[in-house]
């Protein structure tokens, strides 16, 4: 996704931080095996994806070199996943990953064996940080349908800076049992076990340093490996090696002749080999990207004589028909295995000029712009044009990859999807069962067409007409949002519901259609502009509050409107930064937690003004989520993680810790089952020893799992409803695995 990214973590020497480890499986925790004990009782249900189409940044495609019709897709932060030429489709790999392993749905590399076509393996670890735990390693013999699992004692950074390079993971070309793995800031490991252990290459001759990238790729050219090293003095900083190789497996050497930067610092990104001519083609960037880059090139190497040749398509640095800078970098790169000769490689960061993908046929003596020919069909995600009359080539372009079977099948992915060609022309989203999308908020509406609406981080609010098909309208519009930060429906009144995020032209929006269609609100605050957030509205539509907390967690005043964002005023006496729940039965009621105090705060007068009510509930985590009961006044539940779950019916004078589970991430309810008199209850959080997906039918008391140890998309803490429509359909948001859906088989 396109969301800021922490700071990558300092880290220890090379040689203290690899140790060889054990194979594990991988439901190795003590949690996990309760987990797939308690599985044989959960009910049957089925579980889906809600089909947006993408949306998130796809850092990597390899097709398989002796397969045709195999490839394989890497995400950020949501998995990878396999390619079916019949279906033509992609199917997950990753969503087995379990709550305690967030972090490993994050892939930093791919690697296949062309000697042994049903191998395949995944380097995993999303953040390189201190609280963030170790990467892994899986394996499998059969394209990912099972895995082993190899923990590592280093960390991995697939969602940060530097990770559209690569591939960081490669099977020795001389030996499937050697595998080589590089580290952003642990060296060059190496496993002679495929894969079961792993230790540090101590002939690597490269150091890492606390920044920078460490390993870029890894890549071979016939028996000989390269490895791209992207930290040099820091990162890459001219005059320093950033190109080494083995022909033995032992001894490496920087390359001779390469090009290493002059008035900028060359990193390299990516590299292709053409086995027909013997050329290595390597593209480079000032920085890693995808951001922050402004300058780059590709050179080629002959490696038969060692000579380098730059065969740049265009230089960066000069200016567009506007007059705008024309900066960028060059990413992915691919060759074709039919034809010697011939190489595609795309530019990065390119805003300007909008980036493309470049193809010679004659070794990079000429090129042609692909983009300049292109027709696009996004009919089947029409998110992808952003709101306006057609969509652009795409940006973040660093996954590029070719057919080795089809050479006119070339692929790209994007910040938001990958496109495909069969024929150099004609473009769409090749991208049916791949959704990366971090879901923030999530509706469904009693009524209506719809039967959910949804906030998406960077591609804003969505109208769900139907959920086996990308939303017909794209996009909510006017104005369009990049991220959602709100999501409100008047609760007595469902077809007005309002919502909020980042946008440039406007941060709030109403509909009177149920959110078929918008219109932004007359007037906003001043600082909506730069921190919006969550916003509610009570029962009756007659009243909206907005809250303002900007993304580094400032906190600012909540604000109140009474004639549809048309003017607004500053409420003193709610706690800046707490969210407001409307009371869905009460339209002068309103509700906040302040979590910083662990106050639960209650206005009687449409949200004119908040008096405390209950004090001492669990405090110091902006997390902690208040909501309230359909149809009911003063029904509010109060999740406060591993603090558990409270509940209060008295509007918040007093709360009750809800004795059936210990811990409560985030909840949400549905149609009553047949016969019962409350709503249905969903949950992820923890009733025994195991963070799963629940469902009560009375009243809380007790609960049932209702998701499998097959089905668990990492961290789900953030949003989950049921369909007050159906009973036993839950809505459960993921961070990066989209929306998923259950219903009872």
């Amino acid at each position: 996704m396109s969301s800021s990214r922490p700071s990558r973590r300092a880290v220890l020497a090379a040689s203290a931080a690899v140790a060889a480890v054990s194979a594990v499986s991988l439901s190795g925790t003590a949690a996990q095996a309760a987990q797939a004990a308690s599985a044989a009782a959960a009910p049957a249900y089925r579980w889906r994806t809600a089909v947006i189409g993408g949306t998130g940044f796809v850092t990597g495609v390899l097709f398989h070199p002796s397969v045709r019709g195999l490839a394989y897709a890497r995400t950020d932060i949501g998995g990878a996943y396999r390619w079916d030429e019949r279906a033509a489709r992609w199917t997950a790999l990753t969503d087995q990953l379990g709550w305690d392993d967030w972090n490993l749905l994050g892939v930093e590399a791919i690697a296949v064996d062309p000697a042994h076509p049903n191998r395949v393996y995944l380097s995993l670890g999303t953040y390189a940080q201190s609280w963030a735990g170790n990467g892994a390693v899986l394996r499998s013999e059969d394209r990912g349908a099972t895995w082993a699992r190899t923990d590592l004692t280093v960390k991995l950074g697939a969602n940060e800076d530097g990770r559209g390079a690569g591939e960081r993971l490669l099977v020795d070309p001389r030996d499937s049992d050697t595998l080589w793995l590089g580290t952003r800031h642990d060296g060059l490991l190496k496993s002679t076990d495929r894969g079961a252990t792993w230790a540090a290459a101590s002939t690597f001759p490269a150091t890492p340093s606390t920044s920078g990238q460490g390993v870029t790729f890894l890549v071979a050219a016939g028996r000989t490996v390269y490895a791209g090293w992207g930290d040099g003095d820091g990162n890459g900083t001219a005059g320093t090696a950033n190109l080494y190789r083995t022909s033995d497996g032992t001894t490496w050497e920087a390359v001779p002749g390469q090009p290493v930067g002059t008035t900028s610092a060359k990193v390299p990104i990516r590299a292709a080999y053409d086995k027909h001519t013997r050329d290595l083609y390597v593209t480079y960037g000032n920085a890693p990207g995808p951001n922050g880059q402004s300058d780059g090139s590709v050179h080629r190497l002959r490696t038969t004589t060692g000579s380098w040749t730059d065969v740049t398509p265009v230089k960066p640095g000069g200016t567009t028909t506007d007059g705008s800078a024309d900066t960028f970098a060059y990413g992915g790169v691919a060759v074709d295995a039919c034809r010697a000769g011939t190489v595609v490689v795309s530019t990065n960061n390119r805003w300007a000029d909008i980036d493309t993908v470049f193809r010679s046929t004659n070794g990079g003596r000429t090129w042609t712009s692909l983009k300049d020919s292109a027709v696009f069909d996004v009919s089947e995600t029409p998110f992808l044009k952003w709101g306006s009359d057609k969509p652009k080539f795409g940006w973040w372009i660093q996954a590029l990859a070719l057919d080795p079977y089809d050479s006119r099948h070339i692929v790209y992915g994007t910040g938001a999807t990958l496109y495909g060609t069969r024929d150099l022309k004609h473009w769409a989203p090749q991208i049916r069962g791949l959704e990366e999308t971090s879901v923030r908020q999530l509706i469904s509406p009693p009524v209506g067409e719809a039967h959910l609406l949804s906030g998406l981080g960077d591609i804003g609010v969505m109208y769900h007409e139907r959920l086996t098909a990308s939303p017909s309208r794209g996009m909510a519009s006017n104005p369009v949002f990049g991220s959602a930060t709100g999501l409100a429906q008047a609760a007595a009144k469902p077809s007005y519901v309002v919502r909020t995020g980042w946008g440039d032209n406007g941060n709030g929006a109403f509909s009177r259609d149920g959110g078929r269609s918008w219109a932004p609100f007359a007037a906003q605050p001043d600082i909506a502009k730069n921190a919006p957030g969550p916003i509610a509205t009570n029962a009756d539509g007659s009243v909206l509050l907005w809250t303002f907390v900007h993304w580094d967690g400032t906190k600012y005043p909540a604000h109140r409107s009474t004639d549809n964002g048309t003017t607004w005023s500053e409420i003193s006496s709610i706690p800046k930064g707490a969210t407001p729940v409307a009371d869905p039965a009460d339209p002068t009621h309103f509700y906040a937690y302040d979590t910083d105090t662990g106050t639960l705060y209650a206005s009687t007068d449409s949200g004119l003004s908040f008096t405390a009510r209950a004090v001492g509930l669990p405090s110091g985590d902006s997390q902690f989520e208040l909501v309230a009961a359909p149809e009911r006044s003063g029904d509010l539940w109060l999740s406060v993680k591993w603090n558990g779950l409270h509940r209060s019916t008295d509007g918040g004078v007093t709360f009750t810790k809800v004795a059936s589970c210990w811990a409560s991430y985030t909840l949400g309810f549905g149609r009553a089952a047949e016969g019962a008199a409350y709503p249905a209850i969903y949950l992820v959080g923890s009733t025994d020893t195991i963070t799963a997906v629940y469902r009560s039918d009375d009243e809380a008391k007790t609960w049932t799992r209702i998701n499998d140890d097959a089905h668990q998309w990492g961290w789900t803490g953030e949003v989950i409803t049921g369909d007050p429509r159906i009973h036993g359909r839950v809505y459960l948001a993921t961070n990066g695995r989209g929306i998923q859906y259950g219903e009872p088989v």
